[in-house]
């Protein structure tokens, strides 16, 4: 078992970091916001910290999953940053969605201070964190990625390292160009069967077994149809995300022009006050 800190417990930090004190390990939480730290510790045991770095003191590996780029820099530096209170050979891990740039950043820094650091954002939304069932794609050192992966175990369906660092990043950027993509296909596929006077619930009973069937389909198409999007993963951190897909691909010269589309529609989703909604509600444009 291993000494753990945890950085970071919002709606995919709590249950990841919940996970990794059922599987045994000593683990100490930090949340900007004391309450939701308190919390935690009242429901799993273990401790929390008053700053990133007082949580880091002492850890194996510090993990952490907060909202942006600058959210990174702020718990990872300064004099109450978490590097200020790793010991060197200590690991840490970064399950934020964030750019390549701040992740290639961050690993400099840390390995000037002989920290380890691997980028590995997930998959799988808050459903995936509370069930354990994450997908997890992580940059960085070979070595360090092999010491920090069965921590990332607990919380993991499928993990794999894919490159060096930002290489996680990276692949969490073609994970929501993808799903950009299928979402607002499946939008106007129901949206279009509703007008048709078809009961969309029994069409995609039937095709989601061919080749128009994914996750996104059976995992949501009812809960759209019903108007419903008080769950899952919230618009605005889409936005965010295809910000990042959409910066990355004018650095490197690539097109993505039905991203840069979507997000867009989402743009109009926030407009109508749909911040907070699903991602799936993009089909509230179409209605």
């Amino acid at each position: 078992m291993a000494k753990v800190a945890f950085l970071g417990l919002g709606v995919m930090g709590f249950p990841m970091a919940g996970h990794l004190a059922a599987k045994g390990h000593e683990v100490t939480v930090y949340n900007r916001n004391p309450a939701k730290a308190q919390a935690w510790v009242a429901k799993h045991g273990g401790q929390s910290a008053a700053t990133p770095k007082a949580a880091a003191q002492g850890q194996d590996f510090v993990m952490a999953c907060v909202g942006n780029d600058d959210d990174l820099r702020s718990i990872c530096t300064g004099a109450d940053g978490a590097f200020a209170g790793m010991a060197k050979g200590a690991i840490f891990v970064d399950h934020t969605t964030v750019s390549a740039l701040v992740t290639r950043e961050m690993s400099e820094a840390a390995a000037a201070l002989g920290v380890g650091f691997v980028d590995a954002p997930v998959s799988g939304g808050q459903a995936g964190a509370e069930n354990g069932a994450l997908s997890v794609m992580c940059g960085g050192d070979a070595a360090q990625y092999d010491a920090a992966e069965p921590m990332m175990a607990a919380y993991a369906k499928i993990c794999k390292r894919l490159g060096e660092s930002g290489s996680g990043q990276i692949a969490k950027m073609m994970n929501q160009i993808c799903i950009a993509g299928l979402v607002q296909g499946l939008a106007e596929a129901l949206a279009f069967g509703e007008k048709a006077g078809m009961d969309g619930k029994a069409v995609v009973e039937v095709i989601s077994g061919g080749a128009a069937g994914s996750w996104q389909m059976n995992n949501r198409h009812k809960t759209m149809l019903d108007d419903h999007f008080a769950h899952g993963f919230a618009v605005d951190w889409m936005r965010k995300d295809l910000g990042i897909c959409l910066a990355t691909a004018n650095d490197i010269g690539a097109s993505l022009p039905v991203t840069a589309l979507v997000d867009q529609f989402y743009k109009d989703v926030q407009n109508m006050g749909g911040g907070r909604w699903d991602t799936s509600s993009l089909i509230k444009r179409l209605k």
